[in-house]
């Protein structure tokens, strides 16, 4: 089969839809090593995790002319141009990688669109205005034209009949699982080299997400100071910050922590499975999200895991993850000190076992059962 990707975020992306994009295209690179794939994308910029794809065999990038690249007209481009390039004459399967099909897509060509989340639609507080009617425009458009839709959760596939009123047998749930990196063990050596590399304390918390209100990190915060002095141990937080950090920093100063929690925000992605693997408790959190890559990568890594109830959560982290009410903090604090005190070895090996339905051979199964559909 030729198969046509929206690649804008594979390319230019370095988190949530980019990783994303890149985890679909390198699991049907290595199990579906017959199909070609047309790589849609605005432009290209120096990137180290999307260089593997340039020149690659199976692999053709499709990208507008120069004057198209500029903003404006290169968003015209995606929504209604690119089906006019000749490479579209040739494609089975046109699939969009995170909520958007371009218009026009010839009627011979399958249209698929992968959903993320509709997050935009239970908390558009989170939003601005115009972000929240752009991306209601744009997935409703795509849902009503596809074929068949790609949810990553069955909380996202619920929301899409919810929200949208598409029925359920035109949705597919389809997990995403996490780099292969996350699944092998780094030696002594290369945990001491990226603990100096990045100034980390010999123990710590951790938490990976983007700074923002929905993460609900001034909720960790305020959950973190409670811990017991004698069980209290540094919090790492790492990620992008937004204008929210302003609250976050705040809390921090009111309860006197400042020298108990270290903001990392930018970290190269294959050193996180070290900081991953040397943290004591990984904790999540949020208040809503799609799925939730973070958790399965904890998992991987082998660390126990506190997270949200309801949501997606228990869908990434397994049952044998310790779920709180997020906008409790007694209770997120009590979770933290309960797992800083114990021997949590069975719920890591339990985590792990769980996590073993998103690897990428099943992921595989579960794509190429929904291209045939």
């Amino acid at each position: 089969m030729n198969i046509g990707f929206d690649a804008k975020r594979l390319f230019l992306n370095n988190t949530g839809l980019g990783n994303y994009s890149r985890y679909i295209l390198d699991t049907l690179i290595r199990y579906r090593p017959n199909e070609h794939f047309y790589l849609y994308t605005p432009k290209l910029r120096p990137n180290k995790r999307a260089e593997h794809y340039l020149g690659h065999p199976s692999i053709d990038i499709i990208q507008p002319p120069k004057i198209m690249q500029l903003p404006i007209l290169n968003a015209w481009w995606r929504s209604s141009l690119m089906v006019k390039h000749e490479s579209f004459q040739t494609l089975d399967i046109y699939h969009g990688l995170s909520h958007e099909l371009p218009l026009n897509i010839p009627s011979n060509i399958k249209k698929f669109v992968t959903i993320h989340d509709l997050i935009f639609y239970r908390y558009p507080e989170f939003y601005s205005s115009i972000d929240v009617i752009t991306y209601k425009h744009k997935v409703k458009s795509a849902c009503a034209r596809a074929d068949k839709i790609m949810a990553i959760s069955e909380q996202t596939a619920n929301d899409i009949v919810h929200y949208l009123d598409i029925p359920e047998d035109k949705i597919t749930v389809v997990y995403q699982g996490c780099h292969d990196q996350f699944r092998k063990s780094s030696t002594e050596e290369e945990k001491k080299s990226i603990k100096e590399k990045y100034h980390l304390p010999e123990k710590f918390i951790l938490n990976v997400s983007t700074i923002e209100e929905r993460k609900n990190t001034v909720g960790l915060i305020k959950a973190y100071a409670q811990i017991p002095s004698e069980y209290r141990i540094p919090l790492v937080i790492i990620g992008r910050a937004t204008n929210y950090i302003k609250k976050v920093k705040s809390s921090i100063q009111q309860l006197g922590i400042e020298k108990d929690v270290v903001f990392i925000h930018t970290v190269e992605f294959s050193d996180l499975p070290a900081i991953y693997q040397m943290a004591a408790v990984f904790v999540y959190p949020s208040l809503f999200e799609g799925f939730g890559i973070p958790l399965v990568e904890a998992a991987e890594s082998q660390v126990p895991i506190i997270t949200s109830t309801g949501s997606c959560f228990i869908e990434a982290a397994g049952p044998d993850a310790i779920y709180v009410d997020p906008l409790n903090a007694n209770q997120l604090a009590s979770a933290m000190t309960e797992v800083l005190s114990s021997n949590n070895t069975e719920k890591i090996r339990k985590q792990k076992e769980y996590v073993k339905k998103f690897w990428p051979a099943e992921t595989a199964k579960d794509i190429t059962a929904f291209y045939e559909s």
